[in-house]
């Protein structure tokens, strides 16, 4: 089961460079996402979603959420100014998670939101991205345009013309109050390790789970804006393997910086991952009539256990490009229900616009209460077959498809893998570099062709 991938536009063309990459504008704060970058960024915004109609009739309105990164101040205040100097009334929601923001866009009418975050990257990192009206990232296109508008000339308004900024002082209650009430069971008797990431959620998310009736205890909590990912959260799982172990609790949860996905480990510790957290959902819903199509949308990184599981469940696995916002994309074309990423990026679109890790996490906990079984039980629906990941750098990425002797490598890899394992080759979007994973029964078996594939890589595409 070889594939072939490329990062990919919305509409499947290759990228070209851009300012923009698949979540937004992102970089090292104030060399790459620098104040003046912001500004104008947010100026630019506001020509093209005006153009577009957004504001037909009304004065526009945008609100503006930052995870807690000390950037986040400086880039909060530039893009506010950006805004107000173009004419839209600005909102600050203050520090709250992604997902929020898209929902707070939504509840308070805004004809945009914008989020301050480089989600699950180090402290010094930091990024932009957009939100429609609804709720709903950009399109490729019109990122593009509000890049190409980036610095033209325009008309400044004047007097009763610019755009009045204020805060919103309970958007964190607001978004918890409507999470709390998306959740079909309490979570009583469930005890709970959280690791918030010294991020976002680190207020709303024990919140959510203690209003639910969770014995919740808290880690990761307690955000300075420079300590943020550092040593926790969803990309560091061992602190929370550890104090699951250690206060004997049922599970634990993890977000990454700005709570846009979630990760789980078992009450013995052990890992649950993206794949195995959308696993337990469809079937929940799918008991609860909720998931449409019998289908679940993952990427073409899902593992292949995943795939094999939901197969035996009798739910079809439909594949996208890696990356949430194509995900989503699949699932609004095809009215599907869960989709998300093995990384932790869970979309349940019956109740949000984008991933939301606060929200998976409680619809996870929630099937763990009404079920009576523990998380390690319920994950063991999705046998994880062995997944290894070489990047093999310094070599002619665009030569890919077109190599005869790769071509030829992998076709004799698939024969010895069989039905069971598969091959992917995917070009990086960003560095030169070529990632080659493989799948198989036995994890000597997939260390042994991906590096026998990786090999063949370095010296083809040379």
């Amino acid at each position: 089961m070889f594939r072939m991938t490329e990062t990919t536009t919305a509409k499947g063309s290759a990228s070209m460079a851009r300012l923009f990459g698949t979540d937004g504008v992102r970089g090292l704060a104030n060399r790459e996402v620098t104040a003046e970058l912001a500004l104008d960024l947010a100026v630019a915004a506001a020509h093209v979603l005006g153009e577009r109609g957004e504001f037909a009739g009304h004065r526009p309105k945008a609100v503006i959420g930052r995870d807690p990164r000390a950037s986040g101040e400086f880039l909060e205040a530039a893009v506010a100014a950006g805004l107000a100097s173009a004419g839209v009334d600005v909102v600050r929601l203050g520090v709250l998670p992604t997902p929020a923001v898209a929902y707070l866009t939504i509840a308070l009418e805004a004809d945009f939101g914008v989020m301050l975050s480089a989600s699950h990257n180090p402290a010094p990192d930091n990024g932009i991205k957009f939100f429609a009206r609804g709720g709903l990232k950009l399109d490729d296109e019109v990122e593009d345009a509000i890049e190409a508008r980036l610095k033209e000339p325009w008309e400044r308004p004047v007097g009763a013309g610019i755009g009045r900024i204020t805060d919103l002082a309970d958007g964190i209650e607001r978004y918890v109050d409507y999470l709390v009430g998306t959740v079909p069971n309490r979570l009583d008797g469930l005890k709970v390790v959280l690791d918030a990431a010294h991020g976002a959620a680190a207020v709303a998310s024990p919140a959510a789970l203690r209003r639910l009736g969770a014995e919740v205890i808290a880690i990761g909590d307690a955000p300075d804006g420079l300590n943020i990912n550092d040593g926790c959260g969803s990309t560091h799982l061992d602190a929370l393997s550890a104090k699951v172990i250690e206060h004997g609790a049922d599970l634990g949860v993890a977000h990454d910086g700005d709570a846009d996905r979630m990760l789980a480990v078992d009450g013995n510790g052990e890992p649950v991952d993206g794949d195995q957290i959308m696993a337990i959902l469809a079937l929940s819903l799918r008991e609860r009539g909720m998931l449409a199509s019998d289908t679940v949308v993952a990427t073409v990184m899902a593992n292949l256990g995943f795939k094999i599981a939901m197969e035996r469940e009798g739910l079809r696995v439909v594949e996208t490009a890696v990356g949430d916002r194509y995900v989503l994309e699949a699932m609004r074309e095809g009215g599907y229900t869960l989709g998300g990423e093995q990384s932790g990026h869970i979309i349940m679109q019956q109740y949000a616009t984008t991933g939301d890790g606060i929200l998976a996490g409680l619809h996870l906990l929630a099937r763990v209460a009404e079920s009576g079984k523990p998380l390690s039980e319920l994950a063991a629906v999705v046998r994880k077959l062995p997944q290894v990941m070489v990047n093999v750098r310094g070599v002619d990425k665009s030569r890919v498809g077109s190599s005869t002797e790769l071509a030829d490598a992998v076709s004799a890899a698939e024969v010895e893998l069989g039905e069971r394992g598969r091959v992917l080759l995917r070009p990086s979007g960003t560095e030169p570099l070529v990632r080659v994973m493989v799948e198989a029964e036995t994890q000597e078996q997939a260390d042994s062709v991906a590096n026998r594939l990786a090999g063949v890589v370095s010296t083809a595409l040379a």
